[in-house]
């Protein structure tokens, strides 16, 4: 960003020279464009004068773009037209710095150099049992040298708790896991699943702490309810970078195979993080699937969303309509083309008295990994999407203001667009067909459960149409009941795919 501008007091003063209340503040965060060291992450990241003019840094926090009217110059010097309208630029540059950054993270090729191999990885205490040693470690998420600012002061420090048994049955397999909603901390995956694949296979666990959850919850945050719609895709984010590190430091330290697992949450976020690694890897998604968009417009869990403050936040705010649907045009293959489609199915199985499990049986994909980790209380990224195509969102502003619509049809309408935007910038941010193929799907197996009402199916991409070759195993039952009856199954599936790697790819291959 020019932090010099030409006239004092002018707009781009306005927005370029924010002036926080108190360091290290959100607002200071999303302005802070100082990286700490020429050359580092940060600095390839945030650099303002990039070595070569539409390069990905330029692209990402550039703020001089070479051509006026171009659409960096439309994102970053938003005109105001009223006060109160600082808060659309400092939100409309949060999310143009967030929407780049998914799209550098989702291309495997962009971000190979993005976590050194050598990033260090701290043990702070072991402890011994009769079966298994439990290391205690920590390391500093890389997302903070790329994105200052982006992840609050508490998670910044990532933790993890490995789980090594004293004897290894053949090789020393270890397996990743993520957590799932609510996972707080580490005694349910290290009580569920870590100690009894010690036992079953002499496989070790390595067990990362999300962030937002555990020690890395603010203070500020009621349990597992996240503040904002996007800390979820923050969260995404940080957990890819992560689990690279840890990666890299499992083969460091001598570990194969590697292998990444998690459920209903922490399944969709190990699939992220596999789409990341460069080799073939194991990959097990429990009771998650291709899309978090379905979960929060159309499922179970579109209750726990604040959708009167967004729509709120939609009908006062310009900058959604004008400028952030233009960061959409590029997102995943139905992120526009399926919203309306979805809502309006939903809408026609709810007047025929269907019950939310048959519309789920009924249905033919599933999503689950967001879970119940968000309640978008207070003001979250509320994010209306268009009804078909971004030029009809651009449209409903006129529409909205119509004089001859009733109140109840201009409600009805402004919660349509609301719930279309909504799953524009949920399948921007997490759609898997945004994402790279992992190298092999051959070696993922993924846990379904067939009547599983957190995510509607109908109108969404199957992971099996994303990842062709990969093998989609289904269990009778709803999520909760898979999730708490169904660990061995989960176990089973862990086993199979190291088993499956280990015969594909008998030497290790550094």
């Amino acid at each position: 960003m020019n932090h010099q501008p030409t006239a004092p007091g002018s707009h781009s003063d306005c927005i370029m020279n924010h002036q926080p209340t108190a360091p290290g503040s959100h607002s200071d965060c999303i302005m802070n464009h100082q990286p700490t060291s020429p050359g580092s992450h940060s600095d390839c990241i945030m650099n303002h004068q990039p070595t070569s003019p539409g390069s990905h840094s330029d692209c990402i926090m550039n703020h001089q773009p070479t051509s006026p009217g171009s659409h960096s110059d439309c994102i970053m010097n938003h005109q105001p037209t009223s006060p109160g309208s600082h808060s659309d630029c400092i939100l409309c540059l949060f999310l143009c710095r967030l929407f780049e950054f998914r799209k550098l993270i989702g291309d495997r090729e962009k971000c190979r150099s993005l976590v050194p191999e050598d990033y260090p990885v701290h043990i702070d205490k072991t402890d011994e049992h009769s079966d298994c040693y439990i290391h205690n470690g920590h390391f500093i998420s890389p997302l903070v040298h790329l994105v200052p600012g982006i992840l609050p002061p508490e998670a910044v420090k990532a933790r993890f708790q490995f789980i090594v048994p004293k004897t290894w049955k053949k090789n020393r397999p270890v397996c990743v896991h993520l957590a799932g909603t609510g996972d707080h901390f580490f005694w349910r995956r290290r009580t569920l699943m870590a100690r009894p694949m010690v036992k079953e296979a002499g496989m070790a666990s390595l067990l990362l702490e999300n962030p937002y959850y555990g020690l890395r919850k603010p203070k500020d945050q009621l349990r597992s309810c996240l503040k904002n719609v996007s800390d979820l895709f923050v969260m995404g984010g940080a957990l890819i970078l992560e689990s690279t590190v840890l990666l890299r430091w499992l083969e460091r330290e001598g570990y194969w195979p590697l292998g990444m697992t998690g459920i209903s949450m922490g399944g969709y976020m190990a699939s992220l993080a596999v789409t990341n690694w460069p080799k073939p890897i194991p990959l097990i998604p429990c009771l998650s699937w291709s899309t978090a968009s379905s979960v929060f417009t159309t499922g179970v869990l579109s209750r726990a969303v604040n959708w009167t403050e967004l729509e709120k936040q939609y009908t006062f705010n310009s900058v959604y309509e004008e400028e952030i649907i233009q960061l959409l045009e590029y997102c995943g293959v139905d992120s526009f083309k399926m919203s309306q489609e979805a809502y309006s199915c939903v809408e026609l199985s709810r007047s025929q008295g269907q019950t939310e499990a048959q519309r789920v049986k009924a249905s033919s994909s599933s999503f689950s990994s967001f879970s119940s980790s968000v309640t978008s209380t207070g003001p979250s990224l509320h994010v209306p999407q268009s009804v078909q195509s971004p030029a009809g969102l651009r449209n409903s502003g006129s529409s909205r203001s119509s004089q001859g619509s009733s109140q109840s049809s201009q409600g009805s309408r402004l919660h349509s667009e609301a719930i279309s935007f909504m799953k524009g910038v949920m399948d921007e941010c997490t759609h898997m067909a945004n994402f790279s193929v992992p190298v092999d799907p051959s070696l993922i197996i993924v846990l379904q459960a067939t009547l599983d009402a957190y995510i509607p199916r109908s109108g969404v991409l199957s992971l099996s149409d994303i990842w062709p070759g990969c093998e989609v195993r289904y269990l009778k039952g709803g999520h909760v009941s898979a999730y708490l009856f169904k660990q061995n199954a989960f176990r089973r599936a862990i086993y199979d795919a190291f088993e499956r790697f280990c015969l594909k790819y008998p030497q290790r291959s550094d």
